[in-house]
């Protein structure tokens, strides 16, 4: 019961975060809307938006869920986790899903040429970063110990 009260600390749903956020966009575009006077024209910034979401879902958040379900774990970040993941996206990001869902805001916000989205980009990987990545680093740090520091030095938080 300990452990999964301690796997807890992220007491937030992460993919709340990028989707709020780019609803925020569309709402802030529709109010006060960004001409910027350069745009990509419509069928570049659909492939261009569209390459960038696709791979990070494929690259980092699928491959990344299917390693730890594999593993026995689950991808929530509120239970607990039984052994370091070291391979697949996991030695590229200690994050995978996380930077997953960065770059689904910033591909979303090429696509639809929302400069807000764009905008809110980096507060959303500010909030992954408080609300979801810090928690759970402190966690691992107190479960597995020398073992996650030694994964830390070795892969990056992000990329």
């Amino acid at each position: 019961m300990t452990e999964r009260r301690d796997a807890a600390a992220v007491r937030t749903f992460p993919p709340a975060i990028p989707v709020g956020l780019i609803l925020i966009g569309l709402m802030l575009n529709w109010l006060f809307p960004i001409d910027p006077g350069v745009a990509l024209p419509a069928p570049a910034r659909y492939w261009i938006g569209g390459a960038i979401a696709v791979a990070a879902i494929l690259g980092f958040g699928a491959w990344a869920v299917i390693l730890l379900r594999q593993d026995g774990q689950s991808a929530n970040p509120w239970k607990p986790t039984f052994r370091i993941i070291d391979k697949g996206p996991f030695r590229i990001t200690r994050n995978p899903m996380y930077l997953q869902m960065v770059l689904v805001c910033l591909a979303a916000g090429i696509a639809m040429m929302n400069w807000w989205i764009l905008a809110l980009t980096p507060l959303c990987a500010w909030l992954l970063h408080k609300l979801a990545i810090l928690p759970e680093e402190a966690y691992l740090t107190r479960k597995f110990g020398a073992d996650y520091l030694s994964y830390k030095q070795r892969t990056r938080r992000w990329l």
